[in-house]
């Protein structure tokens, strides 16, 4: 894909904001024809630009009130331990994000928990048998400050 245009960041600055747009709303807001804002929007999904739509749901409101920051030390980093790490941390279903590493630790992830009884289940049950995990350091979110979905653009 070509570098991204004013007419290409006007269109995903608005969809930033309201995802559930419609294609006539956006074209007039970033003038263009709804047939010329459609084609747009097809390039972007298409080239990757635009990775999906989703509705940002409060992690609280599913009474999920702690968030973990979870720091992961492997065996070694080569591409087979990598991969079955990587593999197998997919499955934890209370893992949002999961980083692969330079510096001190392989992996960093964000993890939620409804209460420290969870996590201890969680740590448990699924990170303590992660392949290759020979160190876990967990910290604990007090107070979530900024949690920004996208880039500002």
């Amino acid at each position: 894909m070509s570098p991204l245009d004013t007419i290409d960041l006007a269109i995903l600055k608005t969809l930033q904001s309201d995802a559930r747009i419609t294609n006539a709303d956006l074209a007039a807001k970033v003038g263009l024809s709804a047939s010329a804002c459609s084609r747009r929007l097809d390039i972007l999904e298409k080239s990757g630009v635009i990775s999906g739509y989703h509705a940002h749901v409060s992690h609280k409101s599913l009474d999920y009130k702690m968030i973990a920051v979870v720091h992961i030390s492997l065996s070694g980093q080569f591409a087979k331990t990598l991969s079955e790490f990587e593999t197998a941390v997919k499955r934890c279903p209370n893992v949002l994000v999961c980083y692969l590493m330079s510096g001190e630790y392989d992996y960093i992830l964000r993890v939620a928990a409804r209460d420290l009884e969870d996590y201890e289940r969680i740590h448990r049950d699924w990170l303590s048998a992660l392949p290759h995990v020979v160190k876990i350091n967990s910290s604990f979110a007090l107070r979530e400050v900024i949690d920004r979905p996208n880039v500002g653009l």
